[in-house]
Formats: C-alpha cells, structure tokens, sequence
C-alpha cells in the first residue's frame, strides 16, 4: 500500500498538467507542479488557479506551484513528464538528474529526430524508469473529477503498480499496460487523424465519411505499432481507439477543432494565432510519415494531413487523393 504522503512532481503546467496535479491531489498525495516561467508559477500560486489553460478551477491546497525544478523533484515518488512532445528534450535537459522514475503524458513525435518520448527519455535519463500514461482524457473533465480511464504502460511492472497506486482515484481509472511503444504510437497517430476528421466534418463531407476515415487512420495506427515493435491488439484499446473516439469527434479535440476550421476554409495560420494551447498533430504529422517512410509502413492519411498542413494540397484535393485509392482488402 503507498503512502499517503508520497510527492507527486508535476512537471509542466499546461491544462493537462495542472489536471494531472489535482487528479493526484485528489488521489490523496501531495504535488508539486512545476511551470517553466517564474511569473506563470506566482500567479498560480498566487490566485490557485490557472487561468490561462483551466479557468474557473481550484488547485487543491495538496499541490505546491513552483518554478524551482530542484523543488518540484526533491522526494518525488514520481515524476510526470506534462510538456508538449516537441519541448520535452529542452526541458529533460535543463532539469536536475534525479533517479526519479518518469511518465510521459505527451503525445507525438520529435520532429528532426523522429524520436518517440520515451526514445528522448532513454537519450536523455538512461537507466531511469519510465513509462507513459496515455487514454482518452479532456483536461477540463479530469480537473473536474468526471468519470475517465487512462493507461500507465511500461516495461518495468513495478513503474506500472506504483503509478497506477499513485495515481488512481475512483473516478479516474488506471490500467496498467506492458505495450508502451503501442500506446505512444496510439497518441502520436490519433492527433493528425483528428484534423483529418475535423477536415471533413469542415467540408460538409458527413459522418459517414469521418466514421470510415477514423476506422481507416485505426488501421495505420495499428501498422506503425506492430512495425516499431508495438502490439496490434494494443490500438482496440484506451490508447488506440478510446483516445482516437475521443479527439476525431469531442468538441474540446484541439486537433479536431483545427481541422475543422481548414475543412472550413480558414488558413493553417489563422486558426493557431487565436490558440493559447499547442495542437500536437500539426508538428506530429510530418515527423510521424517520416518515421512511418523509414519502418516501411504507409500511412495515406497522416501523409495527406502532412500535405495539408505545409500548405501543399486543399481539402479538397487531400479528400479526392483518399478516394482515388486503388481498390484493395480490408
């Protein structure tokens, strides 16, 4: 049985980051939620609240805010890793070494390197534990203490039996899972699937369109997994089809949203100057077909939302591209 007074570091204070610490709060720990910038962490400490990423919420008084990263990891049981995908080398960087096992709650892939997070993880932290905590999960509805369901997957049993104790409260449900590669696969791919969705929701295309494009974006999911070394049963699970379900249809999906301003006829640029958060799936989609290209697996939607992202084809002509397919098995 854990304590109650182990210490949880949150590292990243994000919505999904400042969720993660009042889920864990409210699992009985105690928190500290680090936020990169000085002033963003006072003011949370200040008002407890985030008023940027989850207005209207207040932080538990478990959880301690701080910008000091030797703070935020002294005598953490565990510490999760709540950055964008394309920040977490800069800030695995600049923290303190601590042997400290690692979560990391973001999804995507590194552009450049091509690197899954716990690929940076390894580079960056050899020997520590790590896993990732991935599923269907809006942050304004974890912060809420709404019913929801995620996975802690790792190779190491004991990462996974701690995190899941750690973690876990009777409204936020954890499994545990022995399949990181596939869950991370699962939470890179889903992103750029969802703009595809929202594209054609944007478009005027039907949900019978969006409902064969997402069971379609299941299947390259499930390829990419299986090809780095993942399980294809994984992708019918939380991390594969729940988090898909979630972001191609939920109207809080980032990802969605933005593909439905694209299917609409707004520009790339427009829609992510009026955005305070990050949309993993327009960075994730050319590095997740880059990485895809060198395992020998194709991936036609990533690869046509890649197109429509750098501004090379409309939606229109990334639909026709789809449709145009040769005929083949299921």
């Amino acid at each position: 049985m854990q304590s109650m007074t182990k210490t949880i570091a949150i590292l990243g204070a994000g919505a999904w980051g400042t969720a993660l610490a009042i889920q864990a709060a409210r699992a009985g720990r105690r928190v500290t939620l680090w936020a990169r910038d000085p002033a963003v962490a006072a003011a949370i400490a200040a008002t407890r609240e985030n008023a940027r990423y989850l207005p209207g919420i207040t932080l538990p008084a478990a959880v301690t805010v701080t910008a000091d990263a030797n703070v935020a990891l002294n005598g953490a049981a565990l510490a999760l890793l709540v950055v964008p995908a394309q920040a977490l080398a800069g800030v695995l960087s600049a923290m303190p070494v601590r042997a400290v096992p690692l979560l990391a709650c973001c999804k995507g892939v590194e552009a450049g390197s091509l690197r899954l997070p716990l690929e940076v993880v390894a580079a960056l932290r050899p020997g520590v534990p790590a896993g990732v905590l991935s599923g269907p999960n809006f942050a304004h509805e974890v912060a809420r203490g709404l019913p929801a369901a995620a996975v802690v997957a790792a190779a190491d049993a004991s990462l996974r039996e701690s995190g899941l104790a750690l973690l876990s409260s009777a409204a936020f449900r954890l499994y545990g899972g022995e399949d990181p590669i596939g869950a991370e696969v699962g939470g890179a791919a889903k992103n750029v699937i969802a703009i595809a969705a929202g594209a054609v929701i944007g478009a005027g295309l039907g949900e019978n369109a969006r409902a064969a494009l997402v069971t379609r974006g299941l299947a390259e999911l499930s390829r990419l997994a299986v090809a780095l070394g993942g399980r294809a049963e994984t992708a019918a699970g939380l991390t594969g089809l729940g988090d898909l379900m979630l972001t191609c249809a939920g109207p809080g999906s980032r990802n969605m949203s933005l593909g439905l301003a694209l299917g609409r006829g707004d520009s790339l640029a427009s829609v992510l100057a009026g955005r305070a958060g990050v949309t993993e799936g327009v960075t994730t989609a050319p590095a997740i077909v880059a990485r895809a290209a060198a395992a020998g697996v194709e991936l036609p939607i990533c690869e046509a939302v890649a197109d429509l992202v750098a501004e090379r084809i409309t939606v229109p002509e990334a639909m026709a591209r789809l449709l145009a397919r040769p005929r083949r098995a299921e």
